[in-house]
C-alpha cells in the first residue's frame, strides 16, 4: 500500500511538473511570436548594436531578479567550477547568434524566413533527439524530417537560393534547446550565467561604439528606452523557456514551438505585408505537413504512456 501511495505521489508530482512546463512554454513562445512588432520599432539602429544591448540589459535585469529572489548560491557554485561551464558557454554563443540573426531578419523585412526557421525547429529537435540523446524516432517522425529536407531542396532548386536565415535560426535554436536541457542549473541560474558569459564582449563592443561615435544609445529617449527594454523582453521569454526545458521532453518543446512561428507568420503577412510566392508557400506547406505527421506521432506516443508526464 505504501508503495502505491508513493507511486501516486510521484505521478502527481510529474503531472504538476508537466503542467508547469507547458505553462512556461506557452508563455515563452507567445512572447517570442510577438517580437517582430517590437524590433520593428528600431529605425536606423543596426541589428548588431541592438544585440549588444540585449545582452547587457538582460544581464543587468537578471542581476536584480536573482538578488530579489536570493538565488546566488547555485550561480556561485557554477562559476566556482569553470571547467563545467562548457555547455553553458555553448548555449550563450548559440543564443547570441540566434538573437542577432533574428533582429536582422526583422529589420530587413524577412520575417517569413524567420517564421519558416522556427517552424523547422521542432523537426530539428526530433533529429537532435535521435542523434544525440538517443531518443526513439517513429516512422512518421522520420517522414516529417524528410519533408523538411525536401522543402529546403525545393526552394534551393526552384528559387536558386538557400534559405540560410531559416536554416541558421532552426539549427542554432534547436541546438540551444538540446544543450540547455543538459545544463545542471535551474532556469534562472542557467540563463544568468549564459548572459554573464556574454557580458565582457558586450561591454567591449559598447565601449568601441561609444568611442567611435556610432552608438545610438543616449541620442533619443525613445531609442534609449527601447534598447533598455530589449533586455527585459529578452530575458522574460528565455527564462520561461528555460523553465520549460527543465520539465519537458525535447519533443514536447518542439510541439509547443508551433505558436511562435504561427504568430510570426501572421504578423509578416498581415502587418508587414511581405510577399509570399507560390514556391515559398509550397515550402511552408511541406513543413506544415511534416509538422502534422510529427504531431500525430507524438500524440500516439503520449497515448501509450502508462502515467502522466511530459
Amino acid at each position: 500500500m505504501s508503495q502505491e501511495v508513493e507511486q501516486r505521489v510521484e505521478q502527481q508530482s510529474q503531472a504538476r511538473d508537466a503542467r508547469a512546463g507547458v505553462g512556461f512554454g506557452l508563455a515563452a513562445y507567445l512572447m517570442w511570436g510577438c517580437f517582430p512588432l517590437f524590433f520593428a520599432l528600431f529605425e536606423g539602429v543596426p541589428a548588431w548594436e541592438i544585440l549588444i544591448h540585449r545582452v547587457l540589459w538582460s544581464c543587468f535585469f537578471l542581476v536584480g531578479l536573482v538578488s530579489l529572489l536570493g538565488r546566488w548560491a547555485p550561480i556561485r557554485a557554477a562559476l566556482a567550477e569553470p571547467r563545467r561551464l562548457g555547455r553553458v558557454l555553448g548555449c550563450a554563443v548559440l543564443i547570441a547568434i540566434n538573437w542577432g540573426l533574428y533582429i536582422y531578419a526583422v529589420e530587413s523585412r524577412q520575417v517569413l524566413q524567420a517564421s519558416l526557421g522556427y517552424f523547422m525547429t521542432p523537426l530539428v529537435n526530433v533529429a537532435l533527439g535521435l542523434l544525440v540523446l538517443r531518443e526513439s524516432m517513429a516512422r512518421l517522425q522520420g517522414a516529417a524530417v524528410a519533408l523538411a529536407v525536401a522543402a529546403i531542396v525545393l526552394q534551393l532548386l526552384l528559387l536558386g537560393e538557400l534559405p540560410w536565415i531559416s536554416l541558421t535560426l532552426a539549427l542554432s535554436f534547436g541546438t540551444y534547446g538540446l544543450l540547455r536541457k543538459q545544463v545542471p542549473l535551474d532556469g534562472l541560474s542557467g540563463l544568468f550565467v549564459e548572459t554573464l558569459l556574454l557580458l565582457p564582449l558586450g561591454l567591449l563592443a559598447l565601449a568601441w561604439l561609444s568611442a567611435s561615435g556610432a552608438s545610438h544609445f543616449g541620442e533619443a529617449a525613445k531609442v534609449s528606452g527601447l534598447l533598455i527594454a530589449s533586455g527585459v523582453i529578452t530575458a522574460l521569454p528565455l527564462l520561461a523557456f528555460a523553465g520549460a526545458a527543465r520539465r519537458l521532453r525535447l519533443s514536447t518543446l518542439g510541439f509547443l514551438m508551433y505558436l511562435n512561428p504561427s504568430v510570426q507568420f501572421a504578423i509578416a503577412l498581415l502587418v508587414f505585408r511581405e510577399p509570399l510566392s507560390a514556391v515559398r508557400l509550397g515550402t511552408f506547406m511541406l513543413i506544415w505537413v511534416g509538422l502534422a505527421l510529427y504531431s500525430f506521432a507524438a500524440w500516439q506516443t503520449h497515448r501509450r504512456q502508462p502515467h502522466p508526464g511530459a
